[in-house]
């Protein structure tokens, strides 16, 4: 698993510069897969600002998930920093250090609040899932209008990203940002293929394994 890292100048010295970009329309790269087994091309794509439960982020470093080269083939993580939040969103805030989840957990459903299962109702993992939760639509496009769809309820190849917050962690400011960023995916999946379909416990934190990778 590689990663990709960032130098904008929007992080300097380890903190987040807040630029005039809050509420607005934000034009940047991002690669883009147009097809199966198209190749990926850097696009100049616009990404819109974060609606209710939503989170706009800044894109630092990300990597390369197995599940990304999958669906690549038409056979069916990541590190960032909070620049807006939509409405609601109330336990983050802009310039928080974050990591996004593929799987993430709307903490009100029975499967949120079960001991057995983490497999979120609204937010769990779904390679076909291409739109936001709250209206059905994308935050991506091109400069013409021509619509871009989310993958895997986190789309980090894109210097901005706008996720449902359910598929945000707020990690440490102080933690290593190469490292943290193969938490999005890497080590939960590796930890968890161990497993025959048993409960794992991790520092108090409960997981499922309901899938091979």
């Amino acid at each position: 698993m590689g990663s990709m890292g960032s130098d904008d100048e929007s992080y300097t010295n380890g903190h987040f510069v807040s630029g005039e970009t809050k509420g607005k329309v934000i034009n940047c790269k991002a690669a883009v897969v147009w097809g199966p087994e198209e190749p990926l091309v850097i696009e100049e794509v616009q990404v819109d600002p974060p609606k209710k439960l939503e989170v706009r982020i800044k894109i630092l470093y990300t990597s390369i998930c197995h599940t990304d080269l999958t669906v690549w083939k038409g056979e069916v993580i990541k590190k960032e920093i909070v620049e807006s939040v939509g409405e609601g969103v109330l336990d983050m805030q802009e310039g928080d250090h974050v990591i996004p989840i593929f799987n993430g957990e709307c903490g009100d459903c029975s499967y949120c609040k079960s001991e057995k299962t983490n497999l979120c109702e609204k937010y769990r993992v779904n390679p076909m899932k291409s739109l936001m939760e709250i209206d059905g639509k994308t935050r991506f496009s091109t400069k013409d209008g021509k619509p871009i769809y989310h993958f895997l309820n986190t789309s980090t190849f894109s210097e901005y990203t706008v996720i449902d917050s359910a598929c945000v962690v707020k990690i440490d400011s102080n933690a290593s940002m190469k490292k943290m960023s193969l938490l999005s995916c890497g080590v939960s999946t590796g930890n968890l293929s161990d497993s025959d379909g048993g409960v794992l416990e991790f520092g108090g934190l409960m997981f499922q394994q309901r899938f091979v990778m």
